[in-house]
Parts: structure tokens; C-alpha cells; sequence
């Protein structure tokens, strides 16, 4: 009702025919990788952690593909800790699990094919270019955007969104990066952006809206979707969300100030903490039916972190809470490249973030609020939707989950509260928003979870996306002490022959393929890569997490305009 939906992938034939096979090939591909998925990565495997190999012996399968090559090689690196967001859910920080890998030594014995590796990195990519003009008598700032996502766990707890305002000017990007499940990704990513657009209405555009659902006319879309077919959507709650956004909506007109609407900065911000109060109040009260009910309950209990950028006629505005993050990769007149990061993680690495939590208790709690680098112990990210657990209160707590029909225990939900739980909220969802004008030479915008962030530095994905824009290969460094002669003269014929196209026509898959293929020396390694795609979904866990990519890049024509 509130959308018209645009599927990328149509366009994309149209725009970059090399990179949208035929249907026959597609169907390969799905082929692909399922008998990796059903064939290989069936079978048992063992980890032997002291000396970071792994291997293994796998059953005969009817599902394996003849073109598959098997050796022996290294393990990548070393294991991950048993997750990145938080603790088990009995409460513990997940130590004992990282004691629990070093297992008898077993062993993996194989290798996937290019076009296995291409099909498995491949299954969610998306690119879209955007019509240079908007139709509002000005240039368009965003020129077309790349898209991708690769899981490590099962399901995948990422989720992105992409969409223009139909309604005001401009585009919004989302990344969402679940814990807890992918729930609470899930409703963030469906809803935030209408909670950002209407925001953004002007109080005449909002009566025109409400007037539609008085009358029952069809009521003017907000937001053009841009979807990847392998995108889900929560179609069952669609009624609750709307029912939801018009309350919002209706609050709006009914306040005095909003007028010609809010600016972007004020936007976002309000619609985060807006929505967040929505998922909260939503688990509490009564609901349609059973289905409804636990949709709701389970995107409270589990957590996202979001990072949004608006990208409008003044410029890119970022939102953020939690630890994904927005980088602008620039190019100087001179043609050297830079990134300029436009947000800040909220976990305990940043100084600032936990100094704003530490203020917002009492001193007696100093030394439990943070533990082990995590919320309580727990929580890496010190801002996040959802989460209720580390919100609500006790009693709060108790009252909702006794009070439900429904099996919290298969729902994954259980009644818990964090360690030195005293004095409640501890986490929030409050972004932090910053502004940036484009300039001529701000070439592109890389928007990406903590899965990509935990591989690669900004400077890296920057040299990697320009490199992939210009056909350039701009090397990484490499300091003359770490090698020998020897080593230096192999390092010079590598680099030699990766002198040659990349594989990859989108920018997103380009830097997912790096973040798991890259060796010590920055080159990339085909047997690295192939060993990190086969681990199977309980393993891969450990050792990665979710990886999501966006990046967009902006039309120069925009900002010669503006300027």
C-alpha cells in the first residue's frame, strides 16, 4: 500500500549485461551451491586449533560435483571467539566456548572450484543505477549503488534496505546488523526508512496521506523500494507496521512545530529512538493473532545495530548506533585516494562512547557496567534497537514473558537478566548523526557491517573499491623488513600477474572476496578463499561473521551543481 516495489535485477540486465547471466546459468549456480552446501559440507568436521589447520574426511555424496579439486592446505587464521555480539543465552560471555575449540585434531580435505566460489559470492548481489536527473528539476546525487551479503550465520542475522522518498528529495541506505537472531534486523530494516521519510513530510503531504486512509482511497506511495529477490519481508505484521507508522504520522500533525517537516539530521534521529519505543511497546501489549504476537516478542528480545545515510539535495547524512559503519572514499586532485569515516563505533573501544554510558550511572557501578570489553559482560555494541534485556526493567521483564501463551523456548527467548543488572536502561538506540557536504571529490560512500570492519581497515576497502572504479591497481604496502630477497622476488610476480581485470563487476562482491581471500602480503589467495566459503554454517561462525556491503557512488554532476 505504502510502496511501489522495484525489483534491481531487471534493471540491472539492462544496465550491465555481463553481470546477469541467463536463466540457465542462474539455475547453475542455485546447483552449485546447494550440492556444496548439501554434498561436502554435510559431512563431519574437526578442528585441531594448535597447529590452525583444518581438515577433514568426507563421506561419498551423490550431490558432489565432478569439477571439484581436493588438497590440504592451512586454515586462514584463527578460530573467532564464540560470537562477536554477546553471550550465550544462559548469560555466560561465551569463554568457555572459545576453550571448547581446541578439540582433537580433525581434518578438511578440499577445495572449491572458481565457479563454485563465484556462484556462492554471488547468490545476493545487486547492482542499480539511478536515472541522473530526479525529476525535480535538479541532478540526481547518487549516481547507482552495489550491493551484496554473504552469511556466516544460519539464517543470515544482516539485513540492508535501499529506497528513494518518494514524497521529498533524496535516497536512504540502511545496514542492520542483528544478534540475537535476525528478527529484530528484520522489522528495523522494513520500517525505519518510512519512520526517517515521513519524518521528513511536510504537514500538507501528511493530511493528504491521512485523508487517503480516512476515505479509503489509495494512499500515495512513500518510498520506492529497491529489492533484491532474495530480500524477506515480514508480511504477516504488515498491518501492525502500518497501523504503527500512521499513529506516528498522526502525532506529527497534531504537533504545532513540524510544519514544513523535520531537517534530515532531526529525522533520523527521531525516528530511530521513535521506532525503538515502538518494537518496546509492541511485545508488551495484546496482538491479532498467535504468529503476530511472536514476531513481535522475538524483534524486542533480539537486538540490531543500524547505520542509515540519507543522501539528499544539502548532502550525506549518517545515522549510527552500534558498529556499523559509513566510510567515504575520496579522491585528491593529485589522484591519491583517502577515507574519511563518518561515524564511530559504539563498543568499548571507543573511550568516548563509554565514558556517555559510565555518566548515566552511578559511580558504585563503574566496574560492572563494562566487563570483558562488553555491556554487563555480555553486549559488544553499547547502542542498539531492540534488546529489551538490557532496557526494561526486572519485573518488566518477568511480567511479559510469564504472561505469554506462546513457547518462549522455541522462540529462543528465556528469562534472563544480565549480570550487575541494577539500575536500568543501559542501552538505548539513540544515533549518532553527522553531516557531510558532498564535495567534487567524494567519489563513493561504503556502507558495511562489523563483518567487513573485523577483515579490513577503512583504508583498505577505500583502496579496494577505487581500484575496482578506476581499473587501476593502486598495491597495498608492504614493509621491507617482514621479507626476504627471496620472498620479495615471489611477491613481484604475484603482483605481476594480479596485474589483470577484476573478476567481480560489482564493488560490494569485490570487497567481500578480499575481506576472506586476502593473505599477510595483501594479495589475494584462491585456497584462503576457498577454505573460508566451504566452512559449514556451525563452523563458519567462528571464524566470521556476517558480511554486508553497500556502496554508493555519487553522480559528479551533483556536486559541480550544488557547488
Amino acid at each position: 500500500m505504502f510502496a511501489t516495489c522495484y525489483d534491481g535485477t531487471e534493471k540491472q540486465k539492462k544496465i550491465i549485461q555481463r553481470a546477469e547471466p541467463d536463466a540457465g546459468v542462474v539455475d547453475c549456480f542455485d546447483h552449485c551451491i546447494q550440492a556444496v552446501m548439501s554434498g561436502y559440507l554435510r559431512s563431519r568436521l574437526l578442528l585441531y586449533t594448535g597447529g590452525r589447520h583444518l581438515t577433514s574426511f568426507f563421506a561419498p555424496s551423490q550431490h558432489v560435483l565432478p569439477d571439484t579439486r581436493c588438497r590440504t592446505f592451512p586454515l586462514p587464521s584463527q578460530a573467532r571467539s564464540f560470537s562477536s555480539r554477546r553471550g550465550r543465552s544462559d548469560g555466560s560471555s561465551g569463554q568457555e566456548g572459545e576453550n571448547t575449540l581446541r578439540a582433537p585434531r580433525r581434518e578438511m580435505d578440499f577445495q572449491l572450484s572458481r565457479l563454485q566460489i563465484n556462484a556462492v559470492l554471488c547468490a545476493n548481489e545487486q547492482s542499480v543505477r539511478i536515472p541522473e536527473f530526479d525529476g525535480r528539476g535538479g541532478p540526481s546525487p547518487v549516481l547507482r549503488f552495489e550491493s551484496n551479503q554473504l552469511s556466516a550465520n544460519t539464517p543470515l542475522e544482516d539485513r540492508r534496505s535501499s529506497a528513494s522518498c518518494l514524497q521529498t528529495r533524496g535516497m536512504l541506505f540502511g545496514m542492520f546488523d542483528g544478534h540475537g537472531g535476525h528478527a529484530c534486523a528484520q522489522a528495523v530494516s522494513e520500517r525505519l526508512p518510512y519512520y526517517i521519510a515521513v519524518s521528513m513530510m511536510s504537514e500538507s503531504v501528511l493530511e493528504d496521506l491521512e485523508a487517503a486512509m480516512e476515505t479509503l482511497r489509495p494512499v500515495p506511495p512513500i518510498l520506492q523500494w529497491y529489492k533484491h529477490h532474495n530480500d524477506y519481508n515480514y508480511r504477516e505484521s504488515a498491518a501492525l507496521y502500518v497501523d504503527h507508522l500512521r499513529v506516528y504520522w498522526q502525532e506529527l500533525l497534531a504537533s504545532e512545530e513540524h510544519g514544513d517537516g523535520m531537517r534530515p539530521a532531526d529525522a533520523l534521529s527521531y525516528a530511530f529512538q521513535r521506532l525503538d519505543t515502538d518494537l518496546s511497546l509492541e511485545a508488551q501489549v495484546p496482538l491479532a493473532n498467535d504468529l503476530m504476537r511472536n514476531t513481535a516478542i522475538q524483534a524486542a528480545f533480539a537486538g540490531c545495530t543500524a547505520c542509515v545515510a540519507y543522501v539528499g539535495p544539502e548532502g550525506v547524512h549518517v545515522a549510527n548506533a552500534g558498529d556499523c559503519r559509513a566510510v567515504l572514499g575520496v579522491q585528491e586532485h593529485d589522484g591519491s585516494w583517502s577515507a574519511l569515516p563518518l561515524t564511530q563505533d559504539h563498543n568499548a573501544a571507543n573511550v568516548t562512547e563509554v565514558e556517555r554510558v559510565w555518566r548515566q550511572h552511578p559511580a558504585s557501578e563503574r566496574q560492572t557496567i563494562i566487563v570483558d570489553d562488553r555491556l554487563l559482560g555480555v553486549l559488544m555494541p553499547l547502542r542498539a534497537f531492540g534488546d529489551v534485556r538490557f532496557k526494561w526493567s526486572r519485573e518488566l521483564q518477568q511480567s511479559v514473558l510469564e504472561n505469554r501463551d506462546s513457547d518462549l523456548e522455541a522462540l529462543n527467548i528465556y528469562q534472563y537478566a544480565p549480570p550487575n543488572y541494577l539500575t536500568p536502561p543501559y542501552l538505548e538506540a539513540t544515533p549518532e548523526v553527522t553531516y557531510h557536504r558532498l564535495r567534487q571529490q567524494d567519489r563513493f560512500l561504503i556502507l558495511a557491517s562489523d563483518g567487513l570492519w573485523d577483515e579490513m581497515t577503512n583504508d583498505e576497502a577505500v583502496r579496494l573499491v577505487a581500484e575496482h572504479l578506476t581499473g587501476i591497481h593502486l598495491q597495498a604496502r608492504v614493509s621491507a623488513s617482514q621479507l626476504n630477497l627471496g620472498q620479495m622476488h615471489q611477491l613481484l610476480l604475484r603482483r605481476r600477474a594480479r596485474a589483470t581485470p577484476a573478476l567481480d563487476l560489482n564493488g560490494a562482491t569485490h570487497l567481500i572476496r578480499h575481506a576472506l581471500g586476502t593473505n599477510e602480503y595483501g594479495e589475494m589467495d584462491q585456497e584462503r578463499l576457498a577454505t573460508m566459503l566451504a566452512l559449514p554454517s556451525d563452523l563458519a561462525r567462528m571464524y566470521r561473521d556476517d558480511i554486508t556491503v553497500t556502496v554508493i557512488y555519487f553522480n559528479s554532476n551533483f556536486s559541480k551543481t550544488t557547488n
